[in-house]
């Protein structure tokens, strides 16, 4: 029986858009946290990302509020923007990975500028990687987290 035949046996179906595009991981939703000072971007990143099937847990627009969402929440990925208005979203990575949160919760900063931009604050980063904002996919954040 596939995953598809026991969630019509279980009453679940779900529609085209919700369908992702690796059939072998359709049931592995990514749960996650988006961390952003820009309320715009955040409700259309939650849109996106909903309809490509990852469960926007939660968000927070400063390094405080990411904390005790990311605590409360236990998100699997952190989606965390370099420029946290006057706070430095790299902040934000080191203190999530030092936490007991962040011991299974993978950190990926995103920014509008270019990966190429901060590809060495990246790599010295606790962060598994990064995303242009334009580039934010489900499919974007499995390849970063190993599982496309």
């Amino acid at each position: 029986m596939t995953p598809d035949d026991q969630e019509a046996a279980a009453g679940l179906f779900r529609l085209p858009a919700m369908w992702r595009l690796h059939p072998c991981c359709h049931t592995c939703l990514v749960r996650c946290l988006l961390v952003d000072d820009n309320g715009a971007f955040i409700e259309t990143a939650r849109l996106l990302l909903a309809r490509e099937g990852v469960v926007v847990a939660g968000a927070a627009s400063s390094i405080a509020e990411a904390l005790r969402q990311a605590s409360a929440l236990r998100p699997d990925v952190v989606l965390v923007d370099i420029a946290l208005g006057d706070e430095n979203g790299f902040d934000l990575a080191r203190r999530l990975a030092g936490s007991d949160t962040g011991a299974d919760t993978a950190v990926i900063m995103i920014s509008t500028r270019a990966g190429a931009d901060y590809a060495d604050l990246v790599a010295d980063s606790p962060a598994a990687g990064f995303l242009a904002k334009d580039e934010l996919s489900a499919v974007a954040i499995q390849r970063i987290l190993g599982q496309a």
